[in-house]
């Protein structure tokens, strides 16, 4: 029990770390940024603001002060609670998160899944049939993935499926002029497909990899050489002994892999416009939304700790050589 308090104090000094260095950076960048906060604020209606105006709204959101002061200022509110208020949305930040936040856990999550699976059978299949055409195809197929940009995949299978074919709606997440009462699952599911089917289609040769060189590891090993010479199939020694070793490493990589599937979610979120975490860290940080981008930011960086965590915390129960002790 002493160990895994250990450990988990550890993380939470890590995470603090992290996100106050994050923030940190993320404020000198912007506030160094040529942005000007007040033009993005406005918008079109810019040439229509006089200089008064334009000081009293650069004054309303403390935009005067200088860097260092805002910093602390937006600090302690934090502490307390309070993210402060979007000057794009023009509404409390938390809200904002909150919903693009679960916007983007949906589609993370279906992406997430398929490319587990999908990346999971076909590095059994791989594996199995190691030297093939079969293993040819597949290790050629996750290669080109792996080298193949989120953002350029995306704007083809936009191209394809949404424009030329119409099986698909060009981009956002509910129908356009549709009142949020009236949305349903199917709705949110039919425009969630394509961006995840990007996303899965990347992060599925990750997975794949993986699982392939474990299954040929596993099958050149002693103990399946065992399970052969008593005169196994050889789909009962896949079944028994190749699959429930593989497995539990490949899970585990899966939660590793956090990061990745974030980092494309912000990218696949600005081709198909689709209202997330991504899409919003994005217009903050062009628009000079301080509040915001930080908030965002804090909101990310949690997202791939715990991923990273839970990884860490499944390998200490698949391998027992590896203590608790020693993730700290």
């Amino acid at each position: 029990m002493r160990k895994v308090l250990l450990l988990l104090a550890g993380k939470a000094l890590r995470l603090a770390a992290l996100l106050a260095a994050l923030c940190a950076f993320s404020f000198w960048l912007v506030s160094h940024s040529p942005v000007d906060p007040v033009r993005a604020y406005v918008g079109a209606d810019m040439l229509l603001v006089g200089p008064e105006q334009r000081e009293r709204i650069a004054e309303y959101w403390g935009l005067n002060d200088p860097p260092g002061e805002r910093f602390l200022r937006w600090s302690e509110a934090m502490l307390r609670g309070d993210f402060g208020t979007s000057m794009i949305f023009r509404r409390p930040v938390a809200e904002v998160i909150g919903e693009r936040f679960y916007a983007s856990l949906l589609l993370m999550g279906m992406a997430w899944v398929l490319s587990g699976v999908c990346g999971f059978a076909l590095g059994v299949a791989a594996g199995a049939r190691q030297g093939t055409w079969i293993d040819g195809i597949i290790k050629w197929y996750c290669l080109t993935m792996a080298s193949t940009p989120v953002f350029w995949l995306a704007i083809v299978l936009l191209m394809v499926f949404a424009v030329w074919l119409g099986w698909a709606p060009v981009g956002l997440a509910v129908p356009v002029g549709t009142l949020a009462g009236e949305v349903t699952l199917a709705d949110r599911i039919r425009h969630m497909v394509l961006p995840a089917i990007t996303l899965s289609i990347v992060g599925v040769s990750s997975v794949a990899l993986f699982t392939r060189q474990k299954v040929v590891d596993a099958l050149a090993s002693e103990y399946v050489l065992f399970a052969r010479a008593k005169g196994e199939p050889e789909t009962a020694i896949l079944w028994r002994h190749v699959l429930r070793n593989v497995a539990l490493p490949a899970v585990t990589l899966q939660f590793a892999v956090f990061s990745e599937l974030f980092g494309g979610s912000v990218l696949a979120e600005q081709v198909f416009s689709y209202p997330g975490l991504g899409q919003a860290i994005v217009q903050a940080g062009l628009r000079g939304d301080i509040p915001l981008l930080l908030a965002a930011v804090m909101c990310g960086a949690v997202f791939v700790f715990v991923g990273n965590l839970l990884a860490d915390v499944i390998y200490s129960i698949v391998d027992p050589r590896i203590r608790l002790g020693k993730l700290a």
